[in-house]
């Protein structure tokens, strides 16, 4: 990484632009009596220059940093992620910095935004849950000077650190235990394969089922579900099939967590009994996981170890002297803690 390069400025946009400064400066606050041609031609200068709104340099002095490091997450409600978020924020502050935390929701248009948002306000550095593949906001944030760290997930042709898990071999060892534990119809609950983990724990899955000699079936799995909701429903259509699975791999906690929602709702309305639904295995342990109507194993890792693994990777960059060498991939280890109730 080398130093901090020039940030282009309001008057840059205009000038490419062939507007005024204050033309410019209304285009970015809503456009408000600038004419949609002009809009286009500024927010068009705007994507080229790489420029940014400094939303708070006029509090910071001259020479002075501002301190703060941008953490973009894709899921605010969810206890890993605010985990996550506080391992950051400890080691942060331990160097007297503070983060900023923002939401993408999964969408890489709101975590494009918030990058945008984060740089407007000079963070010294980012660390990202990257919600999609889309490389090119955050390589522009590097030639900028302000480093990048990838947290959970990599993306393809983005030169940057990075720290992920063990998914393919964590989804491997919890799939092999259920294969081991007499289950031959296993349904699979995770996110699209488009997402990083997502693919990899898929992976993971797949390759055990091939090692145990069994035929990957594709009405079984569920590559989709995101929210708790979508996960029940997913959950509900594999319990009404003519053959359902004994055993069901969901791919992260939200999955697991509306699996379980599912089933003790038809527990609870006496569908059948609870020897009768299937034994669940998470990729992430959750509050309560114990507390399951039926047999759950869980794949575990920290996630407040991820958060500070991911914040040191940034400070060694923030605080080394030159560009910090080469970039740097660490994967964390899982641990599979099988049958908990």
């Amino acid at each position: 990484m080398t130093a901090r390069s020039h940030r282009p400025t309001i008057k840059e946009v205009a000038l490419r632009a062939g507007v005024s400064p204050m033309t410019v400066s209304r285009t970015l606050s809503g456009g408000l009596n600038v004419k949609p041609d002009v809009q286009e031609r500024v927010l068009a200068a705007v994507a080229e220059l790489g420029y940014h709104r400094n939303e708070n340099a006029r509090s910071i002095r001259p020479g002075h940093s501002s301190g703060l490091i941008g953490v973009a997450i894709t899921n605010i409600a969810n206890p890993y992620y605010s985990t996550f978020a506080l391992g950051v924020e400890e080691e942060a502050a331990l160097t007297g910095r503070r983060i900023l935390l923002g939401n993408t929701s999964e969408d890489a248009a709101r975590e494009n935004a918030l990058v945008s948002d984060f740089l407007g306000r000079r963070v010294e550095g980012l660390i990202v849950v990257p919600a999609s593949a889309e490389p090119d906001h955050l390589a522009a944030s590097q030639k900028q000077g302000v480093p990048v760290v990838l947290a959970s997930r990599r993306v393809e042709g983005l030169d940057a650190d990075s720290v992920v898990l063990a998914d393919d071999e964590g989804a491997h060892r919890g799939t092999i235990a259920l294969i081991d534990g007499g289950h031959t119809r296993i349904g699979y609950l995770g996110n699209t394969l488009a997402i990083f983990t997502g693919r990899r724990r898929h992976a993971g899955f797949v390759r055990a089922l091939e090692e145990r000699g069994l035929r990957l079936d594709a009405s079984l799995v569920a590559a989709g579900p995101q929210t708790v909701e979508q996960a029940r429903e997913a959950t509900r259509a594999l319990l009404r099939m003519k053959n359902p699975p004994t055993a069901i791999f969901c791919a992260n906690n939200r999955n697991a967590i509306g699996a379980i929602k599912e089933i003790s709702t038809q527990i609870g309305a006496g569908l059948k009994p609870a020897t009768a639904y299937p034994e669940i295995m998470s990729f992430d342990d959750f509050e309560l996981a114990e507390l399951s109507p039926v047999p759950i194993s869980v794949i575990d890792h920290d996630p407040r170890e991820l958060g500070r693994t991911a914040a040191r990777l940034l400070l060694d960059r923030l605080d080394a002297d030159g560009d910090g060498g080469p970039m740097r991939e660490i994967e964390l280890p899982v641990e599979l803690r099988t049958h908990l109730r």
